[in-house]
């Protein structure tokens, strides 16, 4: 293990013990105590992952994590003491690819962190049922949208897609079982990899998003569609 993480939070005790536990754990660590700092690390630094706190003097992690995302799709896990529904959408579309909330025990955000870093970088698996056997791959399609596993690329009409980590999974999930509604938890399970710690928020914000990127129109979307009170599903 040998990943660089930044932490940006204005707490120096909370960033230190922080730190700390994360560096026990095996993680390279660098910090920040404010948003313009945060920005400058990520710049000059590279990280493979940021903490990012939501109440960050300068500029607010919100903005940050806009900023950053303009250029990077380095993964985003944002630290709030605020758990309402609307505080957790307004993060997660700002960009975030996850958030814990405060107060949090180390073994939670270390799992989360785990988690997020295993979705940036590994690819989706291929299924048994792919054509040509098992372990098969394919590139898949929908629609418009061309999907390389191996290249980890996404192109609408042949115009390449931005898509962070946890959004390209997210579409080959759906796209694998096209026709095929996969409830929220599932998609927790399959593509977050959470048993226990996931919210459903997490799926709900990151479909918008993704439809975002991929729909000719996200107001009727018409490649990933809703099934109400169940799921979500691909077009067949």
């Amino acid at each position: 293990m040998d990943e660089l993480l930044l932490i940006a939070e204005d707490d120096a005790s909370l960033r230190e013990v922080t730190r700390l536990g994360l560096q026990a754990e095996g993680y390279r660590v660098v910090e920040a105590a404010d948003g313009p700092s945060a920005l400058d690390a990520v710049s000059r630094h590279e990280p493979d992952l940021v903490l990012l706190d939501v109440m960050l003097p300068g500029l607010d992690g919100f903005e940050v994590c806009r900023r950053v995302r303009r250029t990077s799709l380095v993964p985003i896990v944002m630290l709030t003491a605020r758990s309402s529904t609307v505080d957790v959408v307004v993060g997660l579309e700002s960009g975030a690819d996850d958030y814990v909330t405060k107060p949090f025990e180390l073994p939670e955000l270390v799992a989360r962190i785990r988690s997020v870093l295993r979705r940036a970088g590994t690819r989706p698996p291929p299924t048994d049922d792919a054509p040509g056997g098992a372990g098969a791959s394919e590139e898949l399609r929908l629609d418009g949208l061309a999907i390389d596993e191996v290249a980890h690329e996404v192109t609408r009409d042949g115009v390449p897609v931005a898509l962070t980590a946890t959004e390209f999974r997210l579409l080959v999930e759906l796209v694998r079982h096209r026709g095929q509604v996969l409830t929220r938890d599932q998609l927790l399970d399959r593509v977050w990899g959470y048993t226990y710690l996931g919210d459903s928020r997490l799926v709900d914000v990151h479909i918008q998003r993704l439809r975002a990127k991929i729909e000719a129109d996200q107001a009727e979307p018409a490649l990933i569609l809703t099934v109400r009170g169940v799921g979500y599903k691909a077009k067949r």
